[in-house]
């Protein structure tokens, strides 16, 4: 999760970075698009069911790799950054974090005997008959 923290943090980079280092146009334009998306793949993926958005991260870093030669900017300081967050921004995105659970599910539970819920299940209904 600290991945994604960071990942949220670089996204508001991005959305503060015009007003900081005083860029307009079409640079504080991508910024401002870019940066909140950023920031909100990262922390849908705070939660463990939706960790996989964090890959939603991964073209729109590339795309600030991309950016500056695409869109044309001048000036070295707004290459730099938007070169240096994006290589951040795909480094974190890689990161997948400490898995606690498992939540079953998929094409595996198909072919499960003995699965999550049925357990659950069983240990309710041993309960309420007594036997615990």
């Amino acid at each position: 999760m600290w991945a994604q923290i960071i990942n949220a943090i670089l996204g508001l980079w991005l959305m503060a970075s015009p007003g900081i280092f005083g860029y307009q146009g079409v640079v504080a334009d991508n910024n401002h698009i870019v940066g909140p998306i950023i920031a909100s793949f990262a922390i849908i993926s705070w939660w463990e069911a939706t960790r996989v958005v964090r890959l939603y991260n991964l073209p729109l870093g590339f795309w600030l790799l991309l950016a500056p030669w695409v869109l044309g900017y001048e000036s070295t300081t707004t290459i730099v950054n938007s070169m240096l967050v994006g290589v951040l921004v795909i480094c974190f995105a890689f990161v997948k974090g400490k898995v606690e659970g498992t939540y079953g599910g998929g094409w595996k539970s198909l072919w499960q005997s003995d699965t999550l819920h049925q357990r659950e299940a069983r240990s309710m209904q041993d309960y309420a008959d007594g036997k615990q």
